[in-house]
């Protein structure tokens, strides 16, 4: 493989350096993605559809790119590898019906939180080979927190309307 081409595939896999941090990589790059979204719906007026359709679209070069840095460091689904979270933390924002402090905050502790405990299917998808199995398990653990997001903001919606709670 051509050296700048793995050189691209590692910077994305580790979302620009994020992989690098010393402690909690995974969440550097949760961070890093939230960050980047919160600009994008504040100067670029993306919601939580938008933010589907950025993990869709990174989601080929995401597992790419894990693929190949996976493989160039011998290590099986290596910590500095956090692309994934990118691509998870942003399907999670699928599931916003508002974006709020609130809604950010728990849209990073549920991508958190169901990325490290992992519940079925999460785990098994892991199993995948390569930067399939290192990206899928971060999807579906976005779909999880997205649905939760929903429905908590479904929850919230019903309840505005009918207790007038604010």
């Amino acid at each position: 493989m051509k050296t700048i081409s793995r050189v691209f595939a590692t910077w994305l896999a580790t979302w620009f350096g994020c992989g690098y941090v010393p402690n909690a990589p995974g969440t550097a790059g949760s961070i890093a993605a939230l960050v980047i979204a919160w600009f994008l719906h504040h100067f670029a007026d993306l919601t939580g559809t938008g933010f589907g359709f950025l993990a869709l679209l990174l989601l080929g070069p995401a597992i790419w790119a894990a693929d190949v840095a996976e493989r160039a460091s011998g290590i099986k689904d290596p910590g500095f590898i956090v692309v994934d979270e990118v691509v998870g933390q942003w399907v999670t924002l699928v599931g916003a019906i508002a974006l709020n402090w609130k809604v950010w905050l728990a849209a990073f502790v549920l991508f958190r939180l169901l990325d490290t405990w992992k519940p079925a299917p999460v785990r098994q998808l892991e199993r995948l080979p390569g930067g399939l199995g290192i990206v899928a398990d971060d999807a579906m653990a976005g779909v999880y927190g997205a649905l939760v997001l929903f429905a908590a903001g479904w929850f919230n919606s019903i309840s505005h309307l009918l207790y007038g709670l604010s």
